[in-house]
C-alpha cells in the first residue's frame, strides 16, 4: 500500500508493474490474509496502525480478486483501468503535432511491439499492455534468476525508455494537463 501509493504518484508504469506483482504474490499465498500477514505485513517496520491499514488494503485486493474472478490469473479492473488511461493518453500524444519526440520514441519500439504481438496470445492485447507484459516478463526472469538474452535486454531497454516517457507524460497530464 505504501509503495503502491508512492509509485502511483511518481511513475505509473512502475506502479502497474508493482500491482501486477502484488496480484501474483496474493495468488502465491493462496489469497490467505493470515499468510500475507505473516510473510509480508509483519515484515514492515511500521506502527501497528499502519500495519492495520496495510492489512485492510490486502483484504480489499483479495475481495476484488474474488469478485472479479481473477484468483488464478488476470488483472484487477483497477489495474486494467490504468492501461486504458495510458492507452488513451498514448493515442492523444501520438495524434498531437506537438509531441514529435514522443512519436519518434514510439515508432522506435513499434517493431518490437509487432514482434511481441505476433507471439501466441500477444495479438489479443493492446500495445501499451504488450509493453508492460514485456517489462513484467523481464522482472519475473530476474526474480527467478534466469538467464536473460542480450536481445531481450536490448528490447526491454528500449521499451523501458518508452514507458518512462509515457509515465512522465501521464504525470504531467495529471498535474498540469497537457496541451495537445
Amino acid at each position: 500500500m505504501l509503495i503502491a501509493r508512492g509509485k502511483k504518484n511518481e511513475n505509473i508504469a512502475e506502479y502497474l508493474l508493482y500491482m501486477w506483482q502484488i496480484e501474483d504474490l496474493i495468488r502465491a499465498l493462496n489469497l490467505d490474509i493470515e499468510r500475507i500477514q505473516t510473510y509480508i505485513i509483519d515484515g514492515y517496520y511500521q506502527t501497528d496502525e499502519v500495519k492495520h491499514d496495510i492489512r485492510e488494503w490486502y483484504e480489499s485486493l483479495i475481495e476484488m480478486m474474488k469478485r472479479e474472478d481473477i484468483t488464478e490469473h488476470g488483472h484487477l479492473q483497477l489495474n486494467k483501468n490504468v492501461i486504458i488511461e495510458l492507452t488513451d493518453l498514448h493515442n492523444r500524444l501520438i495524434n498531437s503535432h506537438r509531441e514529435s519526440f514522443y512519436t519518434m520514441t514510439y515508432y522506435k519500439i513499434l517493431p518490437l511491439i509487432v514482434e511481441l504481438r505476433a507471439k501466441p496470445g500477444g495479438s489479443a492485447i493492446g500495445e501499451i499492455e504488450t509493453c508492460m507484459n514485456a517489462m513484467y516478463g523481464l522482472l519475473m526472469l530476474r526474480l527467478q534468476k534466469k538467464e536473460v538474452t542480450k536481445d531481450t535486454l536490448d528490447a526491454t531497454k528500449l521499451i523501458s525508455e518508452y514507458l518512462r516517457l509515457l509515465a512522465v507524460k501521464y504525470k504531467q497530464d495529471k498535474e498540469e494537463g497537457l496541451d495537445l
